[in-house]
């Protein structure tokens, strides 16, 4: 009798560990993008007002008036077309210079020597430049585009590493999509922005994306170089705290049970 009694309490204290394993997982909640919202708030998104030039930047820049000769020297790929259009009387063909914006926060152009760049919008570069550049050319045209539009995603998505955006017009939900979206154990309410400053600062910003209101955070639209991290949820990191055996324990358990189960149908 004894012994079904202290067997009985055995099985109880079995299923009381099990149900505190279980239970100890939290559901997942927050699994929407932007599932959070306040009705009576009027969202309007943010605005994207182009990205500023950071130092390290390389910068495609092509500058052409209707005097070709007097262009050439502003454009350092200039080559000789071959072929049809060579016949035709079109000699050369241009093509788009690399400039690096050197830690000094400028480059080195043709002619003109050093210009910063650093901290203006390609907008506002162009309009520099197309400037200085009235004094040798009449109408000068320049178009700048940027080469190394870059961002680093970690953490919980299914594609990480460094990602090249064609457009530079892009959003958080779009640097996401380009690392395969997130996986179920990312954490919606907390994402990481790392970026850097016009001072040269690291800022690190946190982002719940599960609000619908991030359409209007200043930090919607990505930068170029900027990393976002995705961290992992409670469940997620449970998982990892625990023992890695953690599979064999409950294997364990359950053989436990069956095992005094049979012990007690015998005893009776």
């Amino acid at each position: 009798m004894d012994l079904n009694k202290n067997m009985k309490k055995t099985i109880i204290a079995y299923f009381a560990l099990l149900a505190l394993i279980f239970t100890s997982c939290k559901p997942k909640q927050h699994m929407v993008y932007m599932s959070e919202h306040n009705m009576e708030q009027e969202i309007s998104q943010a605005k994207f007002q182009g990205l500023h030039i950071q130092e390290g930047d390389v910068l495609l820049i092509l500058v052409s008036a209707l005097d070709e000769a007097a262009v050439k020297p502003f454009n350092l790929n200039t080559t000789n077309r071959v072929g049809s259009e060579a016949a035709n009387g079109v000699n050369q063909y241009v093509q788009p210079s690399e400039y690096l914006v050197n830690a000094e926060g400028n480059i080195n152009f043709p002619v003109l020597g050093d210009v910063y760049a650093k901290g203006m919008t390609q907008v506002q570069l162009k309009q520099d430049l197309e400037s200085r550049l009235k004094r040798y050319l009449t109408d000068p045209l320049v178009t700048i585009n940027l080469k190394n539009f870059n961002v680093s995603i970690l953490g919980e998505v299914k594609v990480p590493g460094q990602k090249e955006s064609v457009s530079q017009k892009l959003n958080i939900f779009q640097a996401l999509s380009l690392a395969g979206d997130m996986t179920d154990f990312g954490d919606r309410k907390n994402v990481k922005l790392i970026r850097t400053g016009d001072d040269g600062a690291e800022q690190v910003i946190n982002l719940d994306i599960s609000r619908s209101d991030i359409v209007n955070s200043p930090y919607y639209y990505m930068k170029q170089n900027d990393v976002l991290y995705v961290q992992p949820d409670r469940n997620k990191q449970v998982q990892a705290n625990s023992n890695p055996n953690r599979a064999l324990t409950f294997q364990i358990i359950a053989s436990a049970l069956g095992v005094a189960t049979l012990i007690i149908s015998l005893t009776r």
